[in-house]
């Protein structure tokens, strides 16, 4: 996608319905605008998220008065659960408490904030724990989408969860053999349920892509949703998109250049895993826990 159309819809994707209704308009695909509407929604909470706390007892203030935490939430364009975890603190209920009071509503003080916590997490899909949840199922399902590809060309490979404890840091798919891609081998491949814009290609470069090279060379990671034009492909490190992988037909060796190829695991055992163990059942606490208050 080329930058002035990614910067388009952006700054247009301001809430859900607008995904709805450019999907509708523009005929684009649904899935793809919620993640560019995610971007910017987590964006602009995390750098306003200090001075909406700066008015919060003015909001508790009306909230007191008769006003919905919805509809103060809305007023300030800041997302619905954010809000009510920030406000129910600056109301005294403990920390541990608050987001306890998000996963059960039926557990708050009383009925309006009964009440008022459902209309919150009905109204966020982003930072309730539904809305993580399809964050994760997302996740998942890439995950399993690049590892069907690897088993389709007998590609072997150990996740995440085979080397736990291994290593400081894992990608998605550690190749048994190298694959090569236009000449440059390839060790590793990470899966990204997202599109990589420029702000998220330097997030998951310093976090994650730079050490994976420092630790096990070159490597690729696919944006399934696509990534920005012309963006600078980190050194070592090759940008896919769906279509480019699936495109992809390996072979025993890079006979030239321009012909991807695959160097087939020596073990045929290690092509696959059908007896894989299932995926970290912490991953979902860990991402409940992310959207704690600070």
């Amino acid at each position: 996608m080329d930058r002035a159309t990614y910067q388009r819809l952006y700054d247009a994707l301001a809430t859900v319905e607008d995904v709805h209704r450019i999907a509708h308009e523009e005929h684009r695909d649904e899935n793809l605008l919620f993640v560019i509407h995610t971007h910017r929604v987590t964006r602009d909470a995390t750098r306003r998220f200090y001075p909406i706390q700066r008015q919060m007892s003015r909001m508790a203030s009306q909230w007191k008065r008769g006003r919905s935490m919805l509809d103060i939430a809305r007023e300030w364009r800041f997302p619905p659960v954010l809000m009510g975890q920030m406000m129910l603190k600056e109301l005294g209920i403990p920390r541990r408490k608050v987001w306890q009071v998000f996963l059960h509503p039926e557990t708050a003080p009383d009925a309006r904030l009964r009440t008022e916590v459902g209309q919150l997490l009905e109204a966020d899909l982003i930072y309730s724990p539904h809305g993580m949840e399809l964050q994760r199922a997302r996740g998942k399902e890439g995950e399993e989408r690049l590892q069907r590809w690897l088993e389709r060309h007998g590609v072997g490979y150990r996740t995440e969860s085979d080397l736990r404890g291994k290593y400081a840091k894992t990608p998605d798919a550690l190749l048994d053999d190298p694959i090569y891609f236009y000449g440059q081998k390839i060790t590793w491949i990470e899966s990204k349920a997202n599109f990589g814009d420029d702000v998220e290609l330097r997030k998951n470069l310093r976090r994650q892509l730079g050490p994976y090279t420092e630790l096990f060379g070159e490597g690729a990671v696919v944006y399934w949703y696509g990534y920005i034009d012309n963006a600078a492909s980190p050194p070592g490190i090759l940008l896919w998109d769906a279509e480019t992988i699936e495109g992809l037909t390996p072979s025993v060796e890079p006979h030239s250049v321009g012909t991807p190829a695959v160097r087939p695991s020596k073990d045929p055992a290690r092509r696959s895993h059908p007896d894989r163990p299932p995926s970290d059942p912490g991953a979902t606490r860990a991402a409940h826990a992310d959207a704690r208050l600070p």
